[in-house]
């Protein structure tokens, strides 16, 4: 028997190094050649590490959150024959899925692998899920869930965030648990005095966003504006559009109208479809209009884009919208689909609220946030009318974008969305 100390893959040009997200064996677990051994993320994207020998674990390096550089052993396997450990440093590497850039950083050499004896490593305690939840897994811990007919909302996980590992779900398959949870159950009775606690670490797209959003916050002069739109015109052309709709084309929501209008009111506000280098102080005006559109998943935010709406109908801006958001759900996202926005939309969908400040997707210059439609009572030529209403709530970088510059381009969708006809002419 030998050792096979195998090193972190390059995981796509110009990445340097990943951080770990979750580790699907562990120590004394016998696993075969492809088998999903490790989950790393770099800037937006995560991959599965597969494992490149048939062996047993002997030795793991890094706990999740932990930053491993590209090169630099990760894990060791007890294998049939001689191993690598002692051998030349080239050795077979899987290909993974290619994943967005990061900024170069200096690589840092691997150390001498020196076979010591497994340690033990203790798991963590599982964690309850919030009641309406999704659970958090793998694809490969998923997949394993539907062949052996398991309800995933019924595992604790004792990953981040109760994220399930495969040895959450091979306790519960054999009827045991590691430790119970320090929450109450859901249902609890509200007169029982809770105590519990729960600790998660801010790992994984969870840094990722809290990086983002604290560099976007401390760094742009944010701006808002709101705006209530009457779309009762624009309803009614929307039910007539999706009974009328090509055979395979998707049921049209809001947001393709959305997407048209905007296409519209960026050509007419070149400034709002911007990028701004702060550190260059050079602001990029684009002619293009290439719109994210904010996609909440069981694994966080996520901000997929559909490319050159400004060349798409209304079925085609559909399509390609439906396509890149279930693509990042399930995902199966690629480094293209999320990047290259020029402008953001977020909606909160059916939690609708009357407003809302969204933060700048950096470094773009705005963002419009989108709230749910409702019948309201209105004043329409003195007399009091029963309307569809919908908010729209705005932000704009007040660096490079002035307050009246923001407004007009929310008043020019405005005025789009509530003469509806006039986004195709």
């Amino acid at each position: 028997m030998g050792t096979y100390a195998f090193k972190l893959p390059d995981i796509g040009e110009g990445v340097v190094e990943g951080e770990v997200v979750e580790w699907m064996v562990s120590v004394g677990d016998t696993v075969k050649e492809d088998d999903p051994i490790l989950s790393v993320m770099t800037d937006k994207a995560t991959v599965e590490i597969p494992s490149p020998v048939d062996g047993k674990v002997t030795k793991m390096i890094g706990e999740p959150g932990d930053i491993l550089p590209v090169g630099e052993v990760c894990i060791e396997f007890e294998v049939d024959g001689s191993g690598n450990a002692s051998a030349s440093s080239e050795q077979p590497e899987p290909v993974v899925e290619e994943v967005v850039e990061t900024k170069p950083a200096k690589e840092a050499k691997p150390e001498p692998v020196v076979e010591k004896a497994p340690e033990p490593v203790a798991p963590a305690a599982p964690v309850a899920k919030a009641a309406g939840t999704k659970a958090l897994a793998s694809p490969a811990v998923r997949q394993r869930a539907r062949e052996a007919n398991v309800d995933l909302q019924l595992v604790l996980g004792s990953g981040p965030g109760g994220r399930i590992s495969h040895a959450d779900l091979d306790r519960h398959i054999a009827g045991g648990a590691a430790g119970a949870s320090t929450f109450a159950p859901v249902g609890a009775s509200l007169k029982t005095k809770l105590t519990g606690t729960e600790e998660i670490k801010v790992i994984g797209l969870r840094r990722k966003i809290a990086d983002s959003m604290m560099s976007s916050y401390s760094t742009i002069a944010h701006f808002s504006y709101f705006e209530e739109v009457d779309i009762t015109a624009l309803e009614e052309l929307r039910q007539h559009l999706n009974s009328t709709r090509p055979e395979g084309a998707p049921k049209l929501t809001y947001l393709p109208f959305i997407m048209q209008a905007l296409v519209k009111a960026l050509r007419e506000s070149p400034e709002c479809n911007a990028l701004f280098d702060d550190e260059a102080n050079v602001v990029t005006r684009h002619q293009a209009i290439h719109l994210g559109i904010a996609t909440q998943t069981d694994r966080g935010l996520y901000v997929p884009v559909v490319k050159h709406v400004e060349a798409m109908d209304i079925w085609q801006s559909a399509t390609e919208m439906v396509r890149v958001t279930s693509a990042t759900r399930e995902g199966k996202a690629s480094a293209d689909d999320l990047s290259g926005s020029t402008f953001t939309i977020t909606s909160l969908g059916r939690l609708g609220g009357l407003g809302a400040t969204p933060i700048i997707n950096k470094p773009e210059v705005g963002i419009l946030g989108v709230h749910n439609a409702k019948e309201r009572a209105v004043v329409r030529n003195g007399q009091i009318v029963v309307r569809r209403m919908m908010n729209l709530s705005s932000s704009w970088d007040h660096r490079v974008v002035d307050g009246h510059d923001g407004a007009t381009l929310v008043q020019r969708v405005k005025t789009l969305l509530e003469n509806p006809a006039t986004i195709f002419m």
